[in-house]
């Protein structure tokens, strides 16, 4: 049997965190560490070294990040592509001068081209114009891939470290921010919906044309495939992967209109309203859906359907009143 392992799960206070510390939790057999960002500053490099110092796990999910919506995006530019930026160098370098083995890169799957060939396979990278919406997070999210790649390829085979990178889809679930300028689409959409049934609201405007087709997962889905990608074996990893293009698109392998999203949450939270879309607003990339044939092959595949997920989503906001401040 092999050995238990000390785990730190960079973010675990997050959506995508939270799940995967769920998952471990119930798997067993291994001690988790985490830290909240009052304990430890992710964008502070002497804190993170001395933190990987004491601690030295054996491996780590880093699912920690500033994320938003097209608003947020568009808001905070400078604020998403600096931290992003500090927290996966740091962690990383940090992970590789106290011994860690094994890590886990989350990204996203706004690193492929605005008009990137659908479905994004991931040899679409840097091969075309980014999303100009979220380019700087998109910036951030390649350079924790390069930066993965790059210590791989320097130390990978002389300090056997193994430093992998997964870009999920679009994610929603429990955990999920709802803030009201803030949050993706999904939580923006179930706050919106919510809040006109209680007030009777006779409509909903929704941002853009509701024209652009977008891939969701369950984020339980997420982390258990983040867990199944940490744990393959390297030879097995790196016979379906290079060097130089080592991600995996983690994905449910389908999309839909944002109108049809829009439907499906009007049904799912019991609005009776109207929809109407506002043309004038952003739409951002007019499709993005991944190839998911690269984590199809090494044996994992989404279960949870949208209208499951976004039931679950709901349930989730409703009985977590401190989601809805």
């Amino acid at each position: 049997m092999p050995r238990p392992q000390k785990i730190y799960v960079a973010g675990h206070r997050g959506m995508v965190g939270g799940a995967i510390v769920r998952i471990l939790r119930a798997t067993g057999g291994n001690t988790l560490v985490t830290r909240t960002h009052a304990e430890l500053d992710l964008t502070d490099q002497s804190a993170v070294r001395d933190f990987f110092a004491q601690e030295k796990p054996d491996q780590v999910y880093l699912a920690a990040a500033k994320v938003g919506g097209i608003h947020a995006n568009n808001t905070y530019p400078a604020e998403f592509i600096y931290e992003n930026l500090m927290m996966e160098a740091n962690i990383i370098d940090a992970a590789f001068r106290s011994g860690t083995k094994k890590l886990l890169f989350l990204g996203s799957s706004c690193i492929y081209p605005r008009l990137a060939d659908q479905p994004m396979r991931e040899d679409a990278l840097l091969t075309g114009t980014l999303e100009p919406t979220n380019e700087p997070y998109a910036i951030a999210k390649i350079a924790g891939i390069k930066l993965c790649e790059s210590y791989n390829r320097q130390y990978g085979v002389s300090h056997g470290i193994d430093y992998r990178s997964a870009m999920p889809t679009n994610l929603y679930g429990p955990g999920d921010n709802y803030h009201p300028e803030n949050s993706h689409v999904i939580p923006a959409l179930i706050r919106r919906f919510h809040e006109a049934k209680e007030n009777k609201a006779p409509n909903v405007a929704i941002w853009g044309s509701g024209t652009p087709r977008r891939e969701f997962l369950y984020v339980d889905d997420m982390a258990a495939a983040c867990v199944h990608v940490m744990n393959l074996d390297k030879a097995v990893y790196d016979r379906h992967t290079q060097p130089m293009n080592s991600h995996i698109n983690i994905g449910c392998g389908h999309d839909v209109t944002i109108r049809e999203l829009a439907e499906t949450l009007r049904k799912v939270v019991g609005y009776a309203g109207d929809i109407t879309f506002d043309a004038t607003k952003p739409d951002g990339a007019p499709r993005k859906l991944m190839d998911n044939t690269r984590v199809h092959q090494l044996g994992w595949q989404a279960k949870v359907a949208l209208q499951e997920g976004l039931t679950l989503a709901y349930q989730d906001f409703l009985k977590t009143p401190s989601l809805r401040k």
